[in-house]
């Protein structure tokens, strides 16, 4: 026989089938949340990014605002640039800006980082000069090394009106590019990130990166040309891949700002529920297991117990209920031990059915050979013998059949004449039934119901009942007798009949309705035959008729 799974099997399915779902439920959470706080990072990211471009932008404006404050100077237009050099040089001398004035080639005419006088070459980087002299407009160049200053420099280039005195075409603002770096704070930012500048050729102006500077680094050109956009997040190759970075770009200016770092610090409180989510969860699991298996034991241990007390059942065994460790397996055992009590009284009970079933097996058959043999030696051919036991057999069935149909508790006294009667008649009129109705105890039905039997046969051969206007009145009472014993008076009184025939010879039936009610039923029976009809009186004590009630 195949094995079926235990109940430690149904208890573990189901708190894998409870806590499963709850997890994988959590994860999808989880896994959203981390989704929408990369999101949320992203964006931080990218404000991040453009509110160090708007500082860096406000700087290059306010050196746009201080060039052409100066290009307003009348000294450009002279010959001699010293007034203007030395006003210029004191104007700046707190700040960390220089002012240089260059011809159209790039000679430089004039360079506050030095004194005026100073030989002076071209400088170094004239690719801005070129773009500003051509737009007419302000222009910012990249990071380049300087060869004045000896430092990595950028320069704001404010072309001059052509055709000036002193040869100059161009305004240059110098600025070393670590003097930006009071712009470029991590302040806010994830432990670990940083932020920077880089200039229109991809290049890193300032970094605040561990690494230390890296201006003039060719870096991040992958990253730089996919910066299309005033602004964005793009995700980090190489050296920050699994990281994000977000750029803004400086409108006018073509610096960009970024700012880019490790998603893992800025992911440390959501890292922090993962952790704490993968640990409770396995705790959840290992005690919702062993809670399962402890509950499994438990469960088993009562079964069990229940399945030994439902065996030695089985074997006829009177069992005492189980005391389990659960209130429904206590109510199962209770119930076995009950149905072990009623089966050891229902085994006594049939015992007591059948002991009394062959008691009156054995009257029944001594009262149909009595039966029989009076009905012989009455009936005059065999034809009329057939007949007489075949009515009278089957008055004693009907009687048989009102105590099987009522479990041979008792029959109710109307239902026990009624199916006597109303077998000869077919029309209830004709028949009328006064009395209290009472239940009929088991021992008298058979009895009663064949003295019913004969007079029924007797009015419809002879008496009331064998003319048309005939009736038969069947009443009974029940009344003290002088000695304060309850007694039941039965009678049955035709009329409208034959006046009746008092015949020398007793049948069968005559000795039923007299003799024999009175041996059955301890009574004393009176029958008078007046010319209306025939008179049949019984009073018998009530014990031997009525039905006592159950304890």
């Amino acid at each position: 026989m195949k094995r079926k799974p235990s109940i430690a099997f149904y208890l573990f399915a189901m708190v894998a089938a409870v806590a499963l779902p709850i997890l994988l439920f959590v994860t999808v959470l989880l896994v959203r949340l981390e989704m929408n706080e990369r999101s949320a990072i992203d964006r931080r990211t990218e404000r991040d990014a453009q509110a160090l471009a708007n500082s860096v932008g406000r700087q290059f404006q306010d050196m746009h605002t201080t060039l052409r404050l100066l290009a307003t100077s009348p000294e450009l237009d002279a010959e001699d640039l010293r007034p203007f050099h030395n006003r210029t040089q004191g104007a700046l001398r707190s700040g960390s800006t220089y002012v240089i004035a260059v011809r159209a080639d790039g000679q430089q005419l004039l360079n506050t980082r030095v004194p005026f006088g100073t030989p002076l070459g071209r400088i170094s980087e004239t690719t801005s000069l070129d773009a500003a002299l051509a737009s007419r407009r302000i222009a910012v160049s990249n990071v380049f090394f300087g060869a004045t200053s000896g430092q990595w420099v950028f320069n704001v280039v404010l072309p001059l009106p052509p055709g000036l005195s002193s040869g100059a075409a161009a305004l240059i603002m110098t600025q070393d590019a670590n003097d930006l770096t009071t712009l470029i704070t991590t302040e806010g930012l994830p432990r670990g990130w940083s932020a920077g500048l880089i200039d229109g050729a991809g290049r890193i102006v300032l970094s605040s990166s561990a690494a230390g500077d890296f201006a003039g680094g060719n870096i991040l050109k992958d990253v730089d040309v996919q910066m299309t956009q005033s602004s964005g997040v793009l995700q980090a190759p190489g050296l920050l891949r699994g990281s994000v970075l977000a750029y803004a770009r400086m409108p006018g200016w073509g610096w960009k700002a970024v700012v880019w770092g490790p998603l893992a610090p800025a992911q440390a409180t959501l890292m922090t529920t993962w952790r704490a989510l993968a640990l409770g969860g396995l705790i959840l699991i290992a005690a919702a297991f062993s809670a399962a298996f402890v509950l499994s034991r438990r469960i088993r241990r009562s079964i069990r117990r229940m399945a030994d007390m439902a065996e030695r059942l089985g074997r006829g065994e009177i069992v005492s209920p189980a005391d389990t460790a659960i209130d429904e397996t206590d109510q199962v055992a209770r119930a076995l031990s009950e149905a072990s009590f009623d089966r050891s009284e229902a085994e006594d009970q049939m015992r007591l059915i059948q002991r009394e079933l062959v008691h009156r097996t054995k009257n029944m058959l001594t009262l149909v050979q009595a039966m029989m043999r009076q009905t012989a030696k009455r009936s005059e051919t065999v034809a009329d013998y057939q007949a007489a036991v075949s009515s009278r057999l089957g008055g004693l069935a009907r009687s048989i059949d009102l105590l099987t149909a009522e479990e041979w508790s008792g029959v109710s006294m109307r239902k026990l004449l009624a199916s006597h009667v109303e077998t000869f008649i077919g029309a209830e009129p004709r028949v009328l039934i006064e009395g209290d109705d009472f239940s009929v105890k088991p021992e008298a039905v058979q009895n009663l119901g064949l003295v019913f039997h004969e007079l029924a046969t007797n009015a419809v051969k002879y008496g009331a009942l064998s003319a048309p206007a005939g009736k038969v009145t069947v009443s009974w009472q029940e009344r003290p007798s002088e000695s304060g014993e309850a007694q039941i008076t039965l009678r049955w009184v035709e009329t409208g009949g034959p006046a009746p025939v008092v015949s020398e010879r007793q049948g069968f039936g005559s000795t039923v309705i007299d003799q024999h009610a009175q041996a059955a039923f301890r009574a004393v029976v009176d029958i008078a035959y007046p010319p209306a009809g025939l008179r049949w009186t019984m009073t018998a004590p009530a014990a031997t008729l009525r039905q006592a009630p159950p304890d």
